[in-house]
């Protein structure tokens, strides 16, 4: 096999030389980690289900395998063709979604999935990142192009998706495309006010799901009036914490996930608290502190407004996701539903956040021809300031 040149022109040596290749290998290492703890979390759920001990570990296999080839897919486009996709994405998984709430199954009083030949679908999981670069075009035409209704677009695809969030209805997604969206106003240098009022929309909008949602105001009452010994989820996942110690019992010797219904999933951070201890829950956020802060550090000279808003965005959503799962796990908030990015089980999760991941990868590439145009202006610059000093 040939090595790749730099002078090769072929689509996979300029995507080779273009990515961000440190970044690629800690995304990497954080899906192969996911696969490792979910065969810590799964069999005793798997068997607990009646399905075989490995049933969850193998479907991750896949789901993985396929997240992992729409990252390497994704992270070869370009900006255009990534804002083409995720028009296609959303307007797609908006219509799964408003096909949820008429024929999904209704879970604990909440319409999320579709059902279909053995598989289930979570559109809101797909919704969200081409909601981000949605968003991003949209802020960034409002700022370059007044002759666009940028701000409009950005509005109205938050409004769209938050509207069909909540009839569904799913507090913590709505809750976290809130925060993004709220960050990104800030990054694209939107009044306050905007984002003040958005605050008070969002409160408002807890306080009337707090009354209006049982499954809601059970979760938070049993939050702030829980005692040592309740034996409620959060107080189980909290004892993994102290158990584990900083080293954790061992592989297999947890007990957590045999009593918790969502171990797999929601409260997987746990089990890796009581099976490998708090040092590797300290790597797993360092994992994520990594990719969040590389991704900010390698858009900060980026000059396109839309690559810059686009990837921080993305990446915000994927590390506060992160943040609010490990919080439910060491009970700093109510459950929320919302999984651990690559680590959880689940399909959806998975592959969606795979492509997010390959969006980050595909507009943080430092491409020749950018680079060599950034080099012309630059250069001609130089040459204008020259001839005034002259």
């Amino acid at each position: 096999m040939n090595r790749l040149s730099r002078n090769d022109s072929s689509l996979l040596a300029e995507w080779w030389f273009t990515i961000d290749r440190v970044l690629l290998a800690v995304i990497l290492a954080l899906a192969a980690a996911g696969l490792v703890l979910s065969l810590a979390a799964s069999p005793a759920v798997a068997v607990k289900k009646g399905f075989s001990p490995y049933h969850f570990v193998e479907r991750q296999v896949v789901f993985v395998a396929i997240a992992v080839t729409a990252l390497f897919v994704v992270s070869m486009l370009g900006p255009r063709n990534i804002r083409r996709l995720a028009l296609l994405l959303f307007a797609g998984m908006i219509a799964a979604m408003i096909a949820v709430l008429i024929a999904g199954e209704e879970i604990n009083g909440a319409r999320r999935w579709l059902r279909f030949a053995g598989f289930s679908l979570q559109p809101s999981e797909f919704a969200k990142p081409a909601f981000v670069v949605i968003s991003a075009w949209g802020l960034a035409e409002a700022r370059e192009r007044r002759d666009m209704p940028g701000l409009a677009i950005a509005v109205a695809a938050f409004v769209v998706l938050a509207a069909v969030l909540a009839q569904q209805p799913d507090v913590g997604q709505t809750l976290l495309v809130t925060l993004v969206w709220a960050a990104m106003l800030m990054m694209a240098g939107q009044p306050i006010a905007w984002v003040v009022g958005l605050a008070g929309v969002s409160v408002a909008g807890l306080g009337a799901a707090y009354l209006m949602l049982p499954y809601v105001r059970l979760r938070i009452d049993r939050f702030f009036s829980q005692a040592p010994g309740d034996n409620s989820q959060a107080e189980r996942a909290l004892q993994s914490f102290i158990e584990g110690g900083f080293f954790g019992r061992g592989p297999g010797e947890g007990t957590i996930k045999s009593v918790l219904p969502d171990a797999h999933t929601d409260f997987i951070f746990a089990v890796v608290a009581e099976e490998y201890g708090v040092l590797a829950c300290l790597a797993l956020l360092a994992l994520f502190g990594f990719i969040v802060v590389r991704t900010f550090v390698r858009t900060l000279d980026e000059p396109d407004l839309f690559v810059r808003l686009c990837a921080t965005g993305l990446v915000m959503m994927l590390g506060l996701q992160a943040l609010i799962n490990m919080a439910v796990n060491v009970g700093l908030v109510p459950p929320k539903g919302i999984t651990l990015p690559f680590v959880s089980a689940g399909g959806s999760s998975t592959v969606a956040v795979g492509i997010a991941f390959g969006m980050v990868l595909a507009l943080g590439r430092r491409r020749p021809r950018l680079l060599a145009s950034r080099g012309r202006i630059a250069a001609a610059g130089e040459l204008n300031q020259g001839r005034l000093v002259r």
